[in-house]
């Protein structure tokens, strides 16, 4: 009988792909709750509850795998930062259904900044998967570019909002105009976290492949 003792290399591929499909379906939740002004967060808390189980399933297995495809601190750190994009959003839900806002007369910008949101997670998705594929890893470049390019208009936009917030003041409705201040900051911290791991996942490649 033939035995192998050299541990067995585990793979990762799937548990982060289940990962970024399901910080995709944060985002598609959180922009439908926008849209529709409908600050029912049990969709969102059950999201995220999900991507806690997948990030602790990840850390169990790192626990437990003597060979790792990539570094330990890197696989760590990406899972981290995965789980962090629905927490926030979940957290900025939150304080929506909270606060209990008036869906603003003009609410495009707030829209758009969703919609950023969920076109930044769709790239995310597409680097994990190409991540794990020899003849498609270039691409992920390509979608860093184009992350970060979001990111910049989600910048524009943002500012635009937090102009138009300051531009009239009304003292009766400071308390309103500070609230809507962190909200605006809030989503777009989440397009910056959308950033971050377009980052990380690249520093993966430079250093790994």
């Amino acid at each position: 009988m033939k035995f192998n003792f050299m541990p067995k290399e585990e793979k990762f591929q799937g548990i982060f792909s289940r990962s970024s499909k399901n910080v995709m379906e944060a985002a598609k939740t959180f922009k439908i709750m926008l849209q529709e002004w409908n600050f029912d967060v049990t969709r969102i808390h059950e999201i995220e509850n999900e991507g806690d189980m997948i990030r602790h399933e990840l850390i169990h297995k790192l626990n437990n795998t003597f060979i790792t495809p990539i570094d330990r601190e890197d696989i760590y750190n990406l899972s981290s930062e995965l789980d962090d994009i629905v927490d926030m959003m979940q957290a900025c839900a939150d304080r929506l259904l909270i606060y209990n806002l008036k869906k603003p007369a003009d609410d495009d910008g707030l829209v758009q900044l969703t919609e950023i949101i969920e076109k930044a997670t769709l790239l995310i998705d597409k680097a994990i998967t190409d991540m794990h594929d020899e003849k498609k890893r270039n691409r992920i470049c390509d979608y860093t570019i184009e992350i970060n390019q979001l990111e910049n208009q989600g910048d524009l936009l943002a500012r635009k909002l937090l102009k138009n917030l300051f531009e009239k003041p009304n003292k009766e409705k400071t308390l309103e105009i500070i609230i809507w201040k962190e909200v605006y900051e809030f989503l777009e911290d989440i397009i910056d976290k959308c950033e971050d791991v377009a980052c990380t996942i690249e520093s993966i490649i430079v250093k790994n492949y």
